[in-house]
């Protein structure tokens, strides 16, 4: 694929050709039935695990796409990308088995516990800025600089194609499927699932999720254009940076394809990662468990006989932290307890 490519111009073909690259690298994710939360949804829940990607997220199935598709004067100046974590840990981890020089910028936001994962895959690392934004700008900077191939965290075609191998999953693993409820962030995860899933059927329903703290793609939704907002703390830590004013390919898809987006609070996203650590034994990332906070919240319509499908897209999340998250769970429940 050309970067010329229109949204318009991507297509089912284009995941199906993703598929049969990135086969040697990606895992096919079990998509698991969730009887704890089906009670609580009164419809049949799936649990879609990309915690088990080999870099414990999604992101490996976009960055494989791209990396193994570059010419091979491209793959040998070497690639670059930015990153909250997770992304850069796929570019690195492809990069390497692929043996192709690697730079991944992240900002002072990203958490330790990523940041000693890049390390491990053996990336030149670059720390700059406060934001997503602020990396990006450095990113940019190398690619000129070095003649570096950009590998873009969502809004580059093949990057979008890549993640819509998921979405192709889900729909081989449960044809009867009637809503997929995906994390949203940048939106190249969830243009590539809704682009495959409405391919395959019009009527199933796509619903993205974010943080109520700096949803960019949200708020560029309602505002009927690209915009910028400033970064937030926030457990979702995956979801934050910006969506690029400049913005190609994903913003238009999400407008096209999704048919509703959610926001939810920090307390639902920790009430969602301590759900998923109890009830199914899942160590999930906040930015992986939105799908279930919106669920447990009632903001996704469940009736008898429906079948949805959530994507937990990623599992890097630091141990204490999580059981920090879950040790307070307790503690609310019981103090909520009629026993109490």
């Amino acid at each position: 694929m050309e970067q010329h490519v229109t949204p318009q111009d991507l297509t089912l073909q284009d995941v199906y050709r993703a598929r049969q690259r990135i086969a040697p690298l990606v895992r096919e994710t079990p998509l698991l039935a969730s009887s704890a939360l089906s009670k609580q949804v009164g419809a049949s829940v799936y649990l879609k695990l990309e915690t088990l990607q080999p870099t414990g997220a999604f992101k490996v199935r976009g960055a494989a796409n791209k990396i193994l598709g570059l010419a091979p004067e491209a793959r040998a100046r070497g690639v670059v990308t930015v990153s909250t974590g997770n992304h850069g840990r796929a570019v690195a981890h492809v990069a390497r088995e692929s043996e192709i020089d690697a730079v991944v910028c992240i900002s002072e936001r990203v958490p330790a516990n990523k940041i000693a994962a890049l390390r491990d895959l053996g990336p030149e690392l670059v720390i700059h800025g406060h934001g997503q934004d602020d990396a990006a700008v450095r990113a940019e900077a190398l690619r000129r600089e070095r003649g570096l191939e950009m590998v873009h965290p969502f809004d580059d075609p093949q990057i979008i194609a890549g993640q819509g191998t998921l979405g192709l999953e889900i729909a081989e693993a449960l044809p009867a499927v009637d809503t997929v409820v995906v994390p949203l962030s940048g939106g190249g995860l969830i243009s590539g699932v809704a682009l495959a899933l409405k391919a395959i059927s019009p009527a199933i329903r796509v619903v993205g999720v974010s943080m109520e703290r700096g949803a960019v793609m949200y708020e560029s939704l309602q505002a009927g254009r690209p915009l910028e907002l400033r970064e937030e703390e926030t457990l979702a830590d995956s979801l934050l940076g910006g969506i690029g004013l400049d913005n190609r390919y994903t913003f238009q898809l999400v407008q096209q394809y999704v048919d509703d987006v959610i926001l939810v609070s920090e307390e639902q996203i920790a009430a969602a990662m301590a759900f998923l650590l109890f009830e199914e034994r899942l160590v999930v990332e906040g930015a992986g468990a939105v799908g279930v906070a919106a669920l447990l919240a009632g903001a996704v319509d469940g009736r008898p006989g429906q079948n949805i499908a959530v994507v937990l897209s990623g599992g890097n999340v630091s141990v204490p932290r999580l059981l920090e998250i879950a040790r307070q769970y307790e503690l609310e429940k019981r103090e909520a307890s009629p026993d109490h």
